[in-house]
């Protein structure tokens, strides 16, 4: 799995970076392209000799080369890899990741990575287990970066406790895991809709929900995160995603949603249709500003076509279609009668009435029907259900 892979090593100034060249020798023997960045405190604990030696490439720490004026491109460095692995990974990098400072080069390589980021800790136990460690820790998470839990044992200070760095046959074991996981949807394209619309009631206001496009987005990055190719078409939504293998289509009107799924929806082999949209739109928009006045205001509506069905009714041989559906009573009925209706292969439920799902939270709780069986799964995080999600694609696509 790691054979060329682009791999770069993060050394900070800890006493376990003596285990980061048996790290370095381990990913070459493996096959990967090993570039070291080290903070200037590694040095005090392992020679950049060392290093570049095992890594059979020149070790990068400072943003100005040499005399002649030459600078490491931090940027550049960031964008190169396929994996960047902190090891061993101090309390004070920790710290300086999770409230993006970027004051030395390892710092403005993590914060131009676009890579899946590996962070493998390395301190005394009571540092570890301070709550500021914690939150740092949990902040980073949080960002997307992946924790390679310490060990347990003797630590430099003659305690015993965790908070040893993992060894190098662990780390280099995590990352064949992840990219043998990672390639299951290689060579797949993925259609996914997020976030509400917008229906124009004049320039002003408008017609919408309470979507938030966090569901949508953490499935498009656990789609990508297998390897897909993921076109997602946003509703409006304060969500970003960085992933290399995104492309996001922004657009406004529940219109402009089906112009740019029904583009697309033809070459996809997964379309995950999660935007929560307006199934009705003004009759017509003025043009101007509505003014107050005394009497009442009456809106007439007009149905917007209704994107599921339209993909639905053209889907063909290959091709798996995985629908919501948001309800607020008679749940399990209304997703089977959505999940026949509109020619889905999987629809994922959620109700209003569990706390913590729905629009707007960070958790979610769903059950997942196929017409056949269902899947049942305890409040998680979204991002945790997404890749429940995908993971019954995979199941369903062979992959």
């Amino acid at each position: 799995m790691l054979e060329q892979r682009k791999i770069i090593l993060g050394v900070t100034g800890s006493i376990a970076a003596y285990k980061s060249a048996m790290l370095a020798r381990l990913l070459v023997k493996a096959g990967a392209e090993v570039r070291v960045v080290m903070t200037r405190g590694a040095h005090d604990f392992i020679t950049p000799l060392t290093l570049s030696t095992l890594s059979r490439n020149p070790v990068f720490t400072e943003f100005i080369k040499d005399s002649s004026g030459q600078w490491t491109n931090h940027v550049e460095l960031g964008l190169w890899a396929d994996a960047f692995v902190i090891a061993p990974a101090t309390a004070n990098t920790i710290a300086r990741m999770a409230q993006g400072i970027g004051d030395n080069l390892l710092l403005a390589v993590y914060l131009s990575a676009r890579c899946p980021v590996f962070i493998a800790p390395a301190m005394d136990l009571d540092m570890l287990q301070h709550p500021a460690t914690q939150k740092n820790i949990e902040t980073l998470t949080a960002y997307g970066n992946r924790i390679i839990e310490p060990g347990y044992g003797e630590l430099a200070s003659g305690l015993t406790g965790t908070g040893r760095m993992a060894e190098p046959e662990e780390i280099v074991e995590t990352l064949n895991n992840f990219f043998r996981r990672h390639q299951r949807l290689k060579g797949k394209k993925a259609l996914v809709t997020a976030g509400p619309t917008r229906e124009a009631i004049d320039p002003v206001r408008f017609i919408s929900n309470h979507s938030s496009g966090k569901m949508g987005y953490a499935v498009a990055e656990a789609l990508a995160d297998a390897g897909a190719e993921v076109h997602l078409v946003s509703g409006p939504t304060d969500q970003h995603t960085r992933h290399p293998r995104i492309n996001v289509i922004n657009v406004t009107t529940a219109a402009e949603m089906l112009k740019a799924s029904t583009a697309l929806f033809d070459d996809a082999d997964i379309a995950v249709l999660s935007a929560a949209v307006a199934d009705y739109r003004p009759a017509q928009a003025a043009t101007q500003k509505i003014k107050k006045s005394d009497e009442e205001q009456t809106l007439t509506l007009v149905r917007n076509d209704d994107i599921a069905a339209t993909l639905g009714k053209k889907k063909h041989n290959g091709q798996l279609i995985v629908g919501f559906a948001l309800e607020t009573n008679d749940e399990e009925a209304n997703a089977l009668k959505k999940l026949k209706s509109k020619n889905f292969d999987l629809i994922v439920l959620n109700s209003l009435r569990d706390e913590g799902a729905g629009f707007g939270h960070d958790t979610n709780k769903v059950t997942l029907y196929d017409g056949v069986s269902k899947s049942s799964f305890p409040l998680k995080s979204k991002k945790q259900v997404a890749k429940d999600i995908v993971e019954a694609i995979i199941e369903r696509t062979h992959a």
